[in-house]
Order: structure tokens, then C-alpha cells, then sequence
């Protein structure tokens, strides 16, 4: 029973923005909307991720996006909280009120049911060509798919999250040092099937994939090498089934601030509002996708290109991109050493 509830308790004139930044900082995937202590709401990272996808103002009140009915339980029923974590797998947190309505404690069972991995099994695809040149001296030494996080290399913590759902098959798009990543592999036991596809000249995120053309023939995930996405893949490979996309890219909702007070002026040029270093939310593009086939044919053969302007060609002409929006806590990014240690830190503490 958590009993330091503060951080899981958000007012009702706070924002969806607001909300979903409690939700990253408290790591429970939920927070609580209360008039003080009183239970009006409860707002979850599905919440969230469906408020987006309607095309939601993040910059809204909470209560817009946030479920009216939470379930909850009275002082007196705590005895209750088990079996109904039970019945219920997908609660994240029961609130306990007073006989006001008031949030005295909020109940997590780290016994609770949960849903086991959808055996998804579509191929896989990483993007591991590229020179790193961010993360140097790391890669002066070693390619960026061999850098090591903690006690494994990044992508065999890449690999490893995908094979929770059956995601056995692997190609690694391979050129800067390939020779040391193919070597590395025949002499590490693999839990999954890794082809590799050589890159003889550096075409890009989306002119690698052209390399494609053949070898995959069904719906494919596609990852960056420096990256990890912690949400469930089973969703949003449904999500993008249901889109009827092409491709669908998973977006992460992050806060940029602005180390400087920003000045707002009125129609006639006159100041009239000063925000001292504001944050500014954003959806960033993760470097995860979820493709069919038929992108591929869209891709200029043995020419560098990028993928997001492949996508952006297709939003040119209305066709079929999608997003899967996640929380920032959910996307984990070693592309600079300080996103590496965080990335590092994350690990550690599961």
C-alpha cells in the first residue's frame, strides 16, 4: 500500500500535458485528478495515447481526456483490493477514500495478473549501419550496435524485447564495421534467427531499407539500433493493422524547455505576457516503426534517402502514415553518452 500518495494526485486545473508528465515521473502509469484530496478522475497512459490519437489539445484540462469513472474503494473495503486487482488485470492502482471521497492511501499489488505476450511473430528489422558518430569516442572503438549496456550489447537488448512476443526473426541492415558486428554474432549464442543484409554504400534509414525488397514480404517492425521502447508491441502492431498505414511510426510525448523567459506579444506588437524557461510538449519520432511490404516499392533504388522523407512523401499525397503515441519514460535512447547513462540507469532497476 503506498501511503506517500503526492505523487500520484494531480488537481483538476491541471493539464493533459501536466497529467502525462506525473504519469513519467511517478512510473506507475497512472495518476489520480482531485479537488484537493477528492477523487474526481483517473488518467492513464492509454488515456493519454487515445486523447492524442483524437487529435486532442495536450494543453487542455485533464478532465477532457481522463476516465470519470475510476474504480476505487472505501476505507472500510480495503479488503477487497486483491480479488478486484484480480478480476481486473489492467488496473494500475486502486484509490482508498474516506467517507468525503477524499484519497487517503492507493493500493499496487506487484502480485497482480498480468497479461502475458502476445506470440506476435513478424519478422524484425535494425537498422545497424550507421557510424554513431554521436556517441564517440564509444564508436572510435566500437559500431554502435556492440556498445555495451550493462552486461549485453544494445542490440541483443533489442533483441530480447522482441522475442518476448515470439519475434524470432532478425536482420540487422549492416555497413560501418560490419565486419565486427558479424563477427561478434557467430561467436555469441543468439536466441533468435539473424540474417544480415550488407550495406555496400551509406543510402540512409530509407534507401537501407530498399535492401529489403525480397527478403521481407510481410509486415515487419523496424528499429533503430540506439533505442528501446518499452510498450506493449501487441498494441501497436493491432493499432497499425487497424490504421490501414503503411507504415506507422511510435511517437514519444516529451517536454523541451526553453532556458530563456519568452516574451508574448498581442495582435499589435505589444507585450503582454512573460513566461520565464517554459516547457514546451512535442511528439518526437522514436526511430520505431511498424511497415507493410508494399513501402518498399515507394524506395528509390541505390539512392540515400531518410525514412521520414519517405513518410513525408506519403503524407504529401494522403497516403497511409499512422502514429502510436507513448510517454517519454517509455522510450529509451543512448544516441548521446547523457541519454546512455539514463538508458543504462533504466535497466539497472529491472
Amino acid at each position: 500500500m503506498l501511503k506517500d500518495i503526492s505523487g500520484f494526485i494531480i488537481q483538476k486545473d491541471a493539464s493533459v500535458f501536466d497529467a502525462a508528465t506525473a504519469i513519467d515521473k511517478n512510473g506507475h502509469q497512472i495518476v489520480f485528478v482531485c479537488d484537493g484530496l477528492k477523487l474526481l478522475a483517473a488518467f492513464s497512459d492509454g488515456d493519454l495515447r487515445r486523447y492524442i490519437l483524437r487529435s486532442g489539445d495536450i494543453s487542455a484540462p485533464v478532465g477532457v481526456a481522463a476516465n470519470n469513472n475510476p474504480i476505487f474503494l472505501k476505507s472500510n473495503e480495503i479488503a477487497h483490493c486483491q480479488s478486484l486487482i484480480k478480476e481486473n488485470p489492467y488496473i494500475r492502482g486502486i484509490p482508498i477514500v474516506n467517507e468525503s471521497g477524499e484519497i487517503v492511501s492507493i493500493v499496487f499489488s506487484e502480485h497482480k495478473s498480468v497479461r502475458s505476450h502476445q506470440k506476435l511473430n513478424i519478422p524484425v528489422v535494425i537498422m545497424a549501419g550507421g557510424k554513431g558518430a554521436r556517441l564517440a569516442p564509444f564508436t572510435d572503438v566500437l559500431p554502435k550496435p556492440l556498445i555495451p549496456i550493462g552486461e549485453k550489447t544494445i542490440t541483443e537488448h533489442i533483441m530480447d524485447q522482441f522475442i518476448d512476443y515470439a519475434c524470432n526473426d532478425f536482420t540487422l541492415i549492416v555497413n560501418h564495421k560490419k565486419a565486427l558486428i558479424k563477427a561478434y554474432f557467430s561467436e555469441t549464442p543468439c536466441k533468435g534467427n539473424l540474417t544480415f543484409v550488407n550495406e555496400e554504400k551509406f543510402l540512409g534509414t530509407g534507401g537501407g531499407l530498399k535492401l529489403l525488397k525480397g527478403i521481407v514480404s510481410s509486415t515487419f517492425f523496424m528499429t533503430n539500433c540506439d533505442i528501446l521502447i518499452k510498450a506493449d508491441y501487441g498494441d501497436i502492431l493491432s493499432h497499425h493493422k487497424k490504421s490501414g498505414a503503411l507504415i506507422t511510426m511510435v511517437c514519444a510525448l516529451k517536454k523541451v524547455s526553453v532556458p530563456y523567459g519568452t516574451i508574448e506579444l498581442d495582435a499589435d506588437g505589444h507585450p503582454v505576457r512573460l513566461i520565464e524557461k517554459p516547457d514546451f510538449p512535442i511528439l518526437t519520432n522514436t526511430g520505431f516503426y511498424v511497415i507493410e511490404p508494399e513501402f518498399l516499392n515507394d524506395i528509390p533504388d541505390d539512392e540515400f534517402i531518410h525514412i521520414t522523407d519517405l513518410m513525408q512523401n506519403l503524407m504529401d499525397t494522403g497516403k497511409g502514415v499512422s502514429i502510436y503515441p507513448i510517454n517519454e519514460s517509455g522510450w529509451l535512447d543512448m544516441g548521446q553518452p547523457q541519454e546512455m547513462e539514463r538508458m543504462i540507469s533504466h535497466l539497472e532497476r529491472t
